[in-house]
């Protein structure tokens, strides 16, 4: 970790740029500020007035696509009538299964204006956990993209939905202009929407800023994904604290996303800026590195929206004379690690870092609205660094029951006060909810939400993010939840017991997935490779397990806990003779048994993952 502090020089030196874009500030101040929930303040009155104010300005580029404001205000109203008519009214939800594609801003834009909430599906799960989330919301209809219709397929019939037709198909296609052909037991939704009119509906119980808008998935210590609401106010926070407190976004900007939609940071934060700036979004399906700067140039984009391990990818290109012919002067998004932060602005010419923390279910965020360097900035929210166990989430209490802050400079858990302004929306399984709550804290009665993140300060209210704690770890941009990943082992029938960690691989982003396993009848009939098959059946690639070691047994503590601290502190080490170490490389599909020199190489960043 980089040692880096922020000092009043530092804060002085930002003032010139903070006065000048002072109007904009106490804007995005007031909506990030706005407190009442029953304020018809929401997504799609942020659209409309768009469509207003930018009538003929871009809104949607992709590809060969592009689609203006005022274009756009109208056919998400085409898919707002259309989902009237099929009965769907405020209170009822939808699942979005599609790739970052137009249609899928379109389909969230006008589910939201008759106040119907869009449950994001991550698109790399499949199987068991796929049906698992979809069966959390219980949705009137799954909007699937050709693009993923053979994962869905597999779990159609694991599915309950109430609606007569549930399964609406988007044809791989600029669909506007493209129907396609819907198979078997699904109902071709661009057909069917294509016969509305363009205006604005006139919804006798409007959403309001308190609606819940999206549902968004995330991995937690609970096992299989959670789902957590996400009301209007987020779009809103979203438009003012990032669009226009952090990044100042005009009409003229363009941002460039190749994060998935289904995830905060682009949906949220990414969209929420360029719906305050009247901006361009550019969507590209997936991250290329050999692509990005092409992108750039093609898009004249201005911002890009990132996480870390992006940002690596990037720099580990060659270096080139055209490494700052561009446009790009700003990005927003969270991991930028302090080892790369200066050797990324200083190569590719970068401005502005809004580096930022949040989480989809928290009640708490940071954004470095000073854009100072290796901060996550600071925040209005009330929270606190506290004392923890070492390897888990738990905060530490002292005699008396309460918890105890740490040192300035020290590393802590990050826990945000629950108050009326700051709630917690928490998850739809109530269970969940409760175990993210601390109570009595400090005092008796009050509540925190633990983020299970470890952060410290380095000067002026300004934190700098250090750790995952407890039983998720990320990697490829993603969260994995360790338990969801052992349930999952757990039903191969191959496995007798399981633990599932993260460890650290140099010259990488996060933490690679590892799992130690004792083999069902002592091995004997073991197959790596079917593990192999079957994780990859039942969960997408980002989790599948990076390292495997397989051992003949796990040692516990004296109350029969696992010493997880003194597994993962062993890591992928071949040193311990009696166990097989296997590892799944960049390019290959199959797990290779790990000898010493290979796991040179791996340490020596000799091998990319």
């Amino acid at each position: 970790m980089t040692e880096h502090t922020v000092s009043a020089r530092d804060l002085v030196r930002s003032l010139p740029g903070i006065l000048r874009r002072f109007p904009t500030i106490a804007r995005g101040f007031y909506y990030y500020s706005v407190k009442d929930d029953q304020k018809p303040l929401t997504l799609g009155t942020l659209i409309e007035r768009n469509a207003r104010r930018y009538r003929n300005r871009p809104a949607i580029l992709s590809d060969d696509f592009r689609i203006t404001w005022g274009d756009f205000n109208e056919w998400a109203n085409r898919y707002a009538h259309f989902f009237r008519v099929q009965g769907l009214q405020k209170g009822d939800a939808i699942a979005v299964f599609l790739e970052n594609r137009p249609e899928l801003l379109a389909v969230v834009a006008g589910a939201a204006k008759i106040g119907v909430a869009c449950a994001m599906l991550n698109t790399s799960q499949k199987g068991k956990v796929l049906a698992h989330s979809i069966n959390l919301i219980e949705p009137k209809m799954v909007v699937v993209g050709e693009e993923l219709t053979d994962a869905f397929d597999g779990v159609r019939d694991q599915l309950q939905l109430d609606h007569p037709q549930p399964f609406q198909f988007l044809a791989d296609a600029n669909t506007l202009n493209v129907f396609g052909d819907a198979p078997e037991g699904y109902a071709n939704l661009a057909e069917q929407v294509s016969g509305f009119r363009g205006v604005d509906p006139v919804v006798l119980d409007p959403p309001t800023l308190g609606d819940t808008a999206i549902y968004l998935f995330t991995s937690g210590t609970t096992g299989l994904p959670k789902a957590a609401p996400g009301s209007h106010r987020k779009f809103i926070k979203a438009y003012g604290g990032f669009g226009l407190m952090s990044l100042n976004m005009e009409p003229e900007d363009v941002l460039y996303c190749t994060l998935p939609l289904y995830h905060g940071t682009a949906l949220l934060v990414c969209w929420g800026s360029v719906l305050a700036g009247g901006s361009a979004i550019a969507l590209r399906r997936k991250f290329s590195a050999s692509a990005f700067w092409d992108d750039i140039r093609r898009y004249q984009a201005t911002t890009f929206g990132y996480v870390g391990e992006l940002c690596r990818y990037l720099l580990n290109l060659p270096a080139s004379d055209q490494d700052r012919h561009h446009t790009l002067t700003k990005m927003i998004g969270n991991g930028l690690r302090p080892s790369i932060w200066k050797p990324f602005k200083e190569r590719f010419g970068i401005d502005t870092v809004a580096e930022l923390y949040a989480s989809s279910e928290g009640n708490i965020g940071f954004s470095n609205f000073f854009n100072m360097d290796n901060t996550v900035g600071f925040s209005t929210a009330p929270y606190k660094l506290v004392k923890f166990h070492d390897g888990t989430r738990d905060p530490i209490r002292n005699d008396q029951g309460f918890m105890e802050e740490v040192a300035p400079g020290d590393p802590g858990l990050l826990i945000g006060e629950i108050t009326k302004k700051w709630s917690f929306e928490g998850y739809t399984q109530k269970e969940a909810t409760e175990k993210s709550i601390l109570r009595d804290a400090f005092k008796k009665g009050d509540e925190w939400f633990n983020t299970g993140d470890v952060l410290k300060e380095i000067g002026f209210r300004h934190l700098q993010f250090v750790d995952r704690m407890g039983d998720t770890f990320r990697w490829k941009g993603e969260n994995v939840s360790t338990t969801e990943v052992e349930n999952i082992i757990d039903g191969s029938g191959m496995v007798e017991e399981a633990i599932v960690y993260g460890v650290e691989i140099p010259h990488t982003n996060g933490k690679a997935g590892m799992v130690t396993l004792v083999p069902q009848n002592g091995g004997a009939s073991f197959d790596i490779q079917a593990l192999f098959a079957y994780l990859n059946d039942n969960l997408p690639a980002y989790a599948v397990p990076v390292f495997i070691r397989v051992t003949d047994g796990i040692e516990k503590t004296g109350t029969f806990k696992y010493r997880k601290v003194d597994i993962q502190k062993l890591g992928y080490s071949t040193a311990k003779a009696e166990d097989d170490v296997y590892v799944w490389l960049p390019g290959v599909n199959r797990y290779t048994l790990l000898d010493r020199e290979l796991e040179l190489k791996i340490e020596g960043a000799q091998i990319r993952f």
